[in-house]
């Protein structure tokens, strides 16, 4: 009889988040409707993890993109900040409110013309909430050339978890940058690695890539392309993924889809 096959498979969370010396490195990369939120989880998270003798996070937001009209109401953005740089009056605030000292970058993530990786592009964790395959396809690239340089430095990468959506639907996908030493069990599966969003749903995303992202003059317009409460809805249950892995040590779900339209998610269970 094989007992494996009545074992639940589960990934048990680095060390390091667990027990770090310093803040955990956080690169979220994309400050619009889902990452402007994901940043008041992040904070969330953070403060919890300080009241819980935790050193926190560290969080670097980049951004290329100024506020406009249209994204006020469904992107976490107010009147006297059109015109500013998003990440800047994003980690402005949050500096002001809570005394951190977390980092605003105004520009891509993306390699520079000659093929430079950006700078501070190494974090221990890495979100993505872009709008375009492309963007996951750099990203993934640049992650697995940091992970070939991987030194025993704290800060290299180990997880990036990814947000999408479109109009009524979306998901979240932890994945890791490498492999991840799992202790042994006798009640779970260890699994090691979780794939890359881009290899696993990558006709997925190339799917999706089809649909319209024409930017909107107007929130008017950008509620036709995009539902109110879609990436409010992500962000939350994104970053629940996110603090399950400091709270419970193991995970044994790595994402899930969510329709908003029928109030409906599923669960990625690890396998």
């Amino acid at each position: 009889m094989n007992t494996d096959t009545e074992k639940t498979k589960v990934h048990f969370v680095d060390n390091y988040l667990l027990a770090p010396t310093n803040p955990i490195t956080v690169n979220l990369i994309g400050a619009g409707g889902t990452g402007s939120k994901v940043l008041t989880g992040l904070m969330e998270i953070n403060e919890s993890l300080l009241a819980l003798g935790h050193p926190g996070l560290q969080v670097r937001l980049w951004d290329d993109d100024i506020v406009t009209s249209a994204n006020l109401g469904r992107q976490r953005f107010f009147e006297c900040e059109v015109g500013l740089p998003k990440s800047v009056a994003l980690i402005n605030r949050i500096n002001r409110c809570t005394g951190a000292n977390w980092k605003a970058e105004t520009l891509k993530f993306e390699r520079d013309k000659i093929g430079n990786l950006p700078k501070e592009s190494s974090a221990i964790i890495t979100m993505t909430c872009v709008d375009t395959v492309q963007a996951r396809f750099g990203v993934a690239e640049i992650l697995t050339e940091l992970e070939r340089k991987r030194s025993y430095t704290r800060d290299f990468p180990r997880y990036w978890i990814d947000f999408g959506n479109s109009r009524y639907s979306g998901q979240a996908i932890l994945s890791t940058v490498g492999d991840i030493r799992q202790q042994s069990s006798e009640k779970y599966i260890p699994i090691a690695n979780l794939p890359f969003v881009t290899e696993e749903y990558g006709d997925l995303l190339l799917q999706s890539e089809k649909e319209d992202n024409t930017p909107s003059c107007s929130l008017a317009e950008a509620l036709e392309q995009q539902d109110l409460f879609i990436n409010a809805s992500l962000a939350q249950m994104g970053c629940k993924l996110f603090w399950s892995l400091f709270r419970n040590g193991m995970i044994k779900y790595k994402g899930f889809f969510h329709n908003l339209a029928d109030f409906r998610t599923t669960p990625i269970l690890i396998g």
